[in-house]
This record gives structure tokens, sequence and C-alpha cells, in this order.
């Protein structure tokens, strides 16, 4: 089939890839001409036959949408627009009802997978109408993994980016687990050989995944991450997921807790323990260092 990808950064442009080499066309369009397959969003609309499929692949919030603002106006009843974007989930419902008053489809999908999707397959999570799921259909089978697994159509619109929220807030936490087990490690003077206690555990171990696959390749690259500063960002979908919780009711403490120590990385002299270092100082005369 064809589709019409906006958006060719590093997951777009690998995205185009693998798609192509199912054996589909893919017409291109970024506001990086080197990138680009045409020139104008126009471009792109014009050179697909009808019921076109638009896939955009654009940061979220303005720039998603804009893009699905100026796709309203350029596409034509029956045809579909996918947003594969990290956007909220509640932006999703407003975009399928900018779409429907047009006769425009809309299908959210949630994509995992970052640099190494090329040749492993995405992870792909989507929400929208059966109808409109199924003319994407294609795509999704030429950008899941390869088996049975990693592609599900979770619900209605706002399914599948509410999935992938969720599916990123336990990474959060995982990723949060194997830093404190590591640093716990690198404390302990009995142990002599962090990497090496981390690489054991990637066979016959109920932790055994991807990210610690991930953790050993880093301790290769440098044993102690002695390069690198502990300073972590954080994407957005941490905190919508934290505040879903919040939204439903749902206690989600390890989850949040890796949100706010992603928070706490960035502190070089944290305004917290200022006022505890106070306190303790004030009640019991305990001792205080100054600057």
């Amino acid at each position: 089939m064809e589709l019409g990808l906006i958006g060719l950064g590093k997951m777009g442009g690998n995205m185009r890839e693998r798609i192509r080499r199912a054996g589909h066309t893919v017409i291109g369009y970024d506001r990086n001409p080197d990138l680009a397959d045409v020139d104008s969003l126009e471009a792109l609309v014009a050179k697909l036959e009808g019921p076109r499929v638009v896939w955009v692949m654009v940061p979220a919030g303005g720039p998603t949408q804009d893009t699905v603002d100026r796709l309203a106006e350029l596409l034509s009843p029956g045809d579909v627009v996918v947003d594969g974007g990290n956007s909220r989930w509640t932006d999703d419902i407003s975009h399928a009802e900018t779409l429907a008053a047009k006769g425009i489809g809309f299908v959210d999908c949630g994509v995992s997978g970052g640099v190494w999707g090329l040749e492993n397959g995405y992870a792909l999570m989507y929400g929208g109408d059966a109808e409109h799921v199924a003319k994407v259909q294609p795509i999704f089978d030429a950008l899941k993994p390869e088996g049975e697994f990693g592609s599900v159509h979770a619900g209605k619109v706002g399914a599948g980016h509410f999935a992938k929220m969720v599916h990123n807030g336990i990474e959060y936490a995982m990723m949060q687990a194997f830093a404190e087990g590591w640093e716990l490690l690198e404390a302990a003077p009995e142990v002599t050989d962090v990497r090496e206690v981390f690489r054991s555990w990637q066979e016959g171990t109920v932790i055994r995944s991807w990210l610690l696959d991930l953790a050993v390749r880093a301790l290769d690259d440098d044993e102690h991450l002695a390069k690198l500063k502990g300073w972590a960002a954080d994407s957005g979908e941490g905190r919508w997921t934290v505040e879903a919780a919040i939204d439903h009711a749902v206690p989600l403490p390890a989850i949040t807790a890796s949100l706010f120590a992603r928070f706490a990385s960035r502190q070089d002299d944290s305004p917290q323990m200022k006022m505890i270092a106070a306190l303790r100082n004030q009640f019991g005369g305990h001792a205080v260092e100054s600057k």
C-alpha cells in the first residue's frame, strides 16, 4: 500500500526504511529537505492515491496539533490520519473530533523501539475504530517485530497512547530499580566486579530483560559510568502516567518515586535538604555544614 509519512527524524526515518523493506510505498515529508521525498504537505497529499493514509511522527503538542489541522484541510473523506508520536492521549480525542467533522478517520499509535526498531521491529499500541485501523493494518504488520506479539489494537481513540504512556511509566520504574541496585553494589566493598554481577543476571534470573542487556552494554562502554553526569530528563509521559493515576485513584508508588528521582537528579544542592538540616539543628542541635 501507499503511506504518507510526516517527520523523518531518528524514529520516522528508520520507520520509512522498514516499511519500504516490506514492499510498501512511502512518501515522506520533513522540514529538512535533505530527508524529504516531497517539499510540502500539499505535494505529499497530491502524490497519494485515495483513500489515503498519512502517518504523523512529529513532536507532541503544538507541532502535532498544527500538522493535524493542516491535514484536516488537505485530506478527503475516507482518508485516515495516524498519530505515531508521543502525544498525550487526551489530545487524541480532540484530533479525532476535528478530523471526523471532515469525514477523515483517526488512529493513535504508541510506538516503542527507539533506534533498534529498524532491525528488530517496533512494538505498536493503537486505538481507534476498527474500520480505520483496518486501513492501516498492512503498515502495522510491516513495522511490528517478527512473531506473534508486539502489536495490539488497544481500544478506542486514545487507548494506544494511554497504553504507551503506562508502558513508559513502567519503564521509568524498571530503570530506577536497576539504577538503585547498581549504586548499592558499587558502594559495597565486598563486591569487586559489579559489571560482571549484572552480566551474570542476563541468564536464568527473573530480572533478565532487554533493559538489563542495555545496562550491561553501557557498563561495557564505561565500567563505572564515570564519564556520565548523574542528570536525567523526563519525556513527559512519566508525569502523565502519575497524573492519570491521580485521576483514576490508582496508587503508583514505584513509578511516582522514579519520576521524582529524576527531578532530584537535576539539583546540585537540594533546597529540601537545607530545610531538613536547619530543622535538625533547631530541635536537636545537630551539626550542619555550611557552604
